[in-house]
């Protein structure tokens, strides 16, 4: 499908392209149409596209007349053009929540609609308008129009957030559910809500105050010292913690570990979680064994990521010893019950290097690690 992209260099049209490149097997031709593009070559676009995706808009201009001439006049250029070309495709066009208010963008995002519905009931295209709230994800311009983009981009920098009302509550769409909706009507007919514009399901929409979204982003810049994650089960938390790590200067996407280590190797923290335990990396040397404890609650996984181990068990109210071999040659998990004291030896040449998951975090004060011989 031949698709004309307005606003291609903004936040929406780079998600949207990017997107649509991915779908290799659709072999969309995309023209890209900004700033830059001359009125020649937005005739040409208007004669040859089957479908327009309208995001060019100015919402932060030097001078407040630029609403109107870009927000307005320009797309009644483009509209000017396609009539022109009797090209009646379907026009997706990106407007506002505020487009029921009374400020110089709001006008104009309102005049922009009827000008698209006068053309649409003249021509019988396809309009399919669009009142976005707040959308948030990779490539939003900070200090622009998403306030996400600005608290990321200056946390992630350690600069300092200005917040003038901590209790506002703020409506967000995430940017990959938005392109979601954009995309499916291209193969879909699908019907505006009872007011005539396009929204996107409640369940796409979070909800949160500024001094919540600031705890929360300011909470995953301190993870890197604490080694936590978020819980990803919640589909906002997931879709913000995706977003603030976007914003990362390049220089600093890598962080350090603290290693401990002793004459038989190391044992090193990776991740901690509250709803799903612990992750770590065990390195042993040579002949080394280590473990020879038990635990009561805290169970964990074994991986053997390199070389080549022997871990045995023994049911602390049993004599007999189980033995299992393992090696990254092979890869499999040993699981280590609870009530089983246990060791892990280091049977090969080169170092041991074993992935761990705990059912829970470490605690110094209460380690629920009793240390009792295999054999």
């Amino acid at each position: 499908m031949k698709i004309l992209v307005t606003g291609s260099s903004g936040f929406l049209g780079k998600n949207l392209i990017a997107r649509l490149k991915a779908q290799k097997e659709e072999n969309h031709i995309i023209y890209k149409y900004d700033t830059d593009t001359s009125k020649d070559q937005l005739m040409e676009y208007a004669k040859d596209c089957e479908f327009v995706f309208y995001f060019a808009a100015v919402h932060r201009p030097k001078k407040e007349e630029e609403f109107h001439q870009i927000n307005v006049l320009l797309f009644e250029d483009l509209i000017a053009l396609l009539e022109k070309q009797q090209n009646n495709c379907p026009i997706l066009y990106t407007s506002s929540i505020q487009a029921v208010q009374n400020t110089p963008y709001a006008k104009s995002k309102r005049e922009a609609e009827d000008v698209l519905i006068k053309h649409c009931e003249k021509t019988g295209d396809k309009a399919i308008i669009y009142r976005l709230t707040n959308t948030f994800g990779k490539w939003a311009t900070p200090n622009h129009h998403s306030v996400v983009a600005t608290f990321c981009h200056n946390i992630t920098r350690e600069l300092e957030i200005q917040i003038d009302n901590p209790d506002h509550s703020m409506d967000f769409y995430y940017i990959d559910d938005v392109i979601d909706s954009f995309i499916s009507h291209l193969y879909t007919d699908k019907n505006p809500d009872s007011d005539g514009f396009y929204r996107l399901d409640n369940k796409y929409r979070y909800t949160t105050t500024l001094k919540e979204l600031a705890n929360k982003l300011t909470e995953f810049h301190e993870f890197r010292q604490t080694l936590s994650l978020p819980n990803t089960a919640d589909s906002f938390t997931k879709k913000l913690y995706s977003t603030y790590l976007s914003y990362l200067p390049i220089h600093t996407f890598h962080y350090p570990l603290t290693m401990h280590t002793d004459d038989r190797g190391s044992f090193t923290e990776i991740f901690k979680t509250p709803e799903q335990g612990q992750f770590s990396i065990n390195v042993i040397k040579p002949g080394i064994k280590k473990g020879e404890h038990y635990h009561n609650t805290k169970c964990e996984k074994f991986l053997v990521v390199s070389g080549s181990a022997l871990i045995q068990f023994r049911k602390i109210d049993s004599e007999e010893v189980v033995n299992y071999y393992a090696s990254s040659e092979e890869l499999e998990v040993i699981d280590i019950p609870v009530g089983y004291t246990h060791n892990i030896m280091n049977i090969g040449e080169e170092d041991l290097v074993t992935l761990i998951w705990a059912n829970e975090v470490f605690q110094k004060e209460n380690p629920d690690t009793y240390p009792l011989p295999v054999e």
